[in-house]
C-alpha cells in the first residue's frame, strides 16, 4: 500500500478539475498527504478503496523501466484488479476488460490506460464529490485552516 510522500509522488499530468472547498483543483493535486488518506479512508467506508488502489498501481506501472518487470506488473495489477472474480476487483466496461485479457500476454505501459481512465472518471464524478460534502472532508479543510491561520498567527 503507497502512503505519504509516494503517494504525491505518483500523481501528475492534467486531471478532471473539480471545484472544491478550497478552490479549483483535480482529485488528487488538490489534497494534502492528510488529504489523500482521509479520501482513501472514505472510499473504504463506501466500500470502493480498490478504485484508488487501482489507479495508484497504473500510476505506479507506467514508471517501470525493465521488461521483466512490466510483465510482472501488468500481471499482478490483472490478477488483483481485473481478471473475473479478482479480490479487488474494479468495476469497469465488459470491452474495456475483455480488451485488456486478450492482451495480458504481452503488456505495454499503457495496456491499463482505459481502464484507468474510465476509473479517474468515476471517482471524479461519483466518489470525490460525494467526499467533498462529507464531514471528514470539512475537518479536514477545518483542520487546515487552523493551520494556515497559525502561521500567520505564531502566538495562537
Amino acid at each position: 500500500m503507497l502512503k505519504g510522500n509516494n503517494i504525491l509522488n505518483l500523481i501528475q499530468g492534467k486531471r478532471q478539475h473539480i471545484k472544491t472547498a478550497i478552490g479549483e483543483c483535480d482529485i488528487f493535486s488538490c489534497l494534502s498527504i492528510d488529504g489523500l488518506e482521509a479520501f482513501r479512508t472514505f472510499l473504504k467506508s463506501e466500500f470502493s478503496e480498490e478504485n484508488m488502489e487501482f489507479w495508484l498501481a497504473c500510476e505506479d506501472f507506467k514508471k517501470t523501466k525493465s521488461s521483466t518487470k512490466i510483465a510482472s506488473k501488468a500481471q499482478k495489477i490483472y490478477s488483483d484488479f481485473i481478471q473475473a472474480d479478482a479480490p479487488k476487483e474494479i468495476n469497469i466496461d465488459f470491452h474495456t476488460k475483455t480488451h485488456i485479457s486478450q492482451n495480458i500476454s504481452e503488456p505495454t505501459l499503457s495496456c491499463f490506460d482505459d481502464a484507468q481512465r474510465l476509473i479517474y472518471s468515476l471517482m471524479a464524478k461519483d466518489s470525490f464529490p460525494r467526499f467533498l460534502r462529507s464531514e471528514e472532508y470539512k475537518e479536514l479543510v477545518k483542520k487546515q485552516q487552523n493551520g494556515n491561520q497559525k502561521r500567520w498567527l505564531p502566538f495562537l
